[in-house]
């Protein structure tokens, strides 16, 4: 499966490819990294052939991740991405946006790899 991440912060790449190690060297998921919503699009409309799973952080300079969330259910509908929203504020409002939006699942920083792992177990 691939796996299109997206978020501002540069290190999340290390950390997904610590964290997810073993099932990357079996070939079980591929990871993409995009550093704002724009680029986001960018893959997304270069890879628009590709079945993606979408992990996107909510609070980003430029494009947020609602905005981006907000484009991609509207634009990329053949195949539809699964789509689930990260953010470190785990409030009402922005969950309710992103549900309203489209969004298939939230998380909240710091992520529960574990919790991710069994999510992405429930997709494959």
């Amino acid at each position: 499966m691939k796996i299109l991440v997206v978020d501002d912060e540069r290190d999340v790449q290390l950390l997904f490819q610590q964290r997810f190690r073993k099932e990357i060297k079996n070939n079980e998921l591929n990871f993409v990294f995009a550093f704002s919503g724009e680029e986001a699009l960018t893959y997304l409309e270069d890879h628009s052939h590709e079945a993606v799973l979408i992990l996107s952080d909510i609070n980003m300079p430029g494009m947020s991740g609602l905005e981006l969330l907000e484009k991609i259910k509207k634009n990329f509908v053949k195949p539809p991405p699964v789509v689930m929203m990260i953010t470190a504020y785990g409030d009402r409002e922005n969950y309710d946006t992103a549900i309203k939006l489209g969004a298939d699942d939230f998380l909240t920083k710091p992520v529960e790899f574990s919790i991710l792992k069994e999510k992405l177990k429930a997709i494959l």
